[in-house]
């Protein structure tokens, strides 16, 4: 299926790589979550649903979002206390999971389930984001990764049900 680009979802696309997130990385994880359920599970496939996910204008908006919020705390450039919040990724604050469930909810219980999951386990990508050894805020952006991919897999769930 081919998608018709908007310019947001471009500027999306590459703010995401210039964080150094690849849409092929946001497709592991889809498999990741996926591969035990769907026999014959391609990447292509999953690529394809991120690629959904990422035209719809509510998860540009979250996305631009969250990673214009990482890179002004990386900068230093907040005021307190939320300069210090953000950037140390405090465990009470939950405006970073609310981006995230704002992408998800989108797409259904599924990508809750499938959200709270890769949250908890944070593999491939997931991980390197959560490294605060790298001196990079990844605060929200971890979270908004996590829940496109997540998506992703709740979308593709959806589209083979209606198949069968």
């Amino acid at each position: 299926m081919v998608y018709s680009h908007h310019p947001l979802e471009e500027t999306t696309k590459n703010m995401l790589r210039e964080r150094g997130v690849e849409l092929d990385d946001i497709a592991r994880l889809v498999f990741y979550l996926q591969e035990g359920y769907i026999k014959g599970l391609r990447h292509e496939t999953c690529i394809e649903h991120v690629e959904g996910v990422l035209a719809k204008r509510e998860v540009q908006n979250a996305v631009i979002t969250g990673i214009e919020l990482d890179k002004l705390a990386e900068g230093g450039y907040l005021s307190e206390p939320l300069q210090e919040i953000i950037e140390n990724d405090e465990g009470l604050y939950g405006v970073d999971e609310i981006i995230a469930l704002s992408i998800v909810n989108v797409y259904g219980s599924i990508g809750f389930t499938n959200y709270g999951y890769v949250d908890k386990q944070k593999p491939g990508i997931l991980e390197k984001l959560n490294d605060k050894s790298s001196g990079e805020c990844h605060t929200f952006l971890d979270d908004i990764v996590g829940a496109i991919a997540a998506s992703a897999s709740s979308r593709l769930a959806h589209r083979l049900d209606h198949r069968q």
